[in-house]
């Protein structure tokens, strides 16, 4: 059973995500913050398993919540839901440490998923936050990565750590480190979840899987 807090001001959002988790099998609610100080006192309480956290609250904001939750439980999956896909809001909340984005106007289903993802390690995103944080002009996969970079990559987009990655490639953790070493400069990241927001909007396209 994965556990699940939920974090917004709003007290009709809650109760509209409340009575959506709890149709489910596999996903319980075991609390709901107003703000993003009430959120970091729970969450040290209860220890929940993924956080769904709004952004814009009045005191402290979801940015700084999630920040400070990760500082002391860094094992919390934060998913944002929230309604700004602005890049600097994109950003900072990966910055501090959230493993997926999404929109408030995302469908139901998708936002079970996406608890459901980043439960099991992934980063769910939505693509128009993607958008938001990619160059506009975004070299071809091909002209820029080698065969193996491009295996690494896709494997970084699925959520796998380097040393899974290494034992699905048959190669060292060090090697797979250099491997995203020259992917990261390549595409002009600086971070996996980055890596993999560009994977998702341009591996697909431009590659096949």
């Amino acid at each position: 059973m994965t556990t699940v807090l939920l974090v917004d001001d709003h007290p009709l959002v809650r109760s509209g995500l409340n009575t959506l988790i709890s149709t489910t099998d596999d996903l319980e609610i075991i609390g709901e913050a107003g703000g993003g100080e009430q959120a970091v006192s729970m969450a040290g309480d209860l220890d929940p398993d993924v956080i769904l956290m709004d952004l814009s609250m009045p005191g402290m904001d979801g940015v700084e919540a999630t920040r400070q939750i990760l500082k002391a439980q860094p094992q919390v999956r934060v998913v944002v839901l929230t309604s700004f896909a602005d890049q600097e809001r994109v950003a900072d909340a990966l910055a501090a440490g959230a493993v997926g984005y999404l929109l408030k106007d995302t469908d139901a289903r998708e936002v079970l998923a996406a608890i459901r993802s980043a439960a099991q390690g992934h980063a769910p995103l939505d693509p128009r936050v993607a958008r938001a944080l990619l160059p506009s002009a975004t070299p071809r996969v091909s002209d820029t990565l080698s065969v193996r970079e491009l295996e690494v990559l896709r494997l970084v987009a699925h959520g796998l750590a380097n040393k899974q990655i290494g034992r699905a490639l048959g190669i060292t953790e060090r090697t797979v480190k250099v491997h995203l070493g020259h992917v990261f400069r390549r595409i002009g990241v600086t971070d996996r979840t980055s890596a993999a927001i560009w994977a998702h909007e341009n591996l697909s396209a431009d590659e096949p899987r």
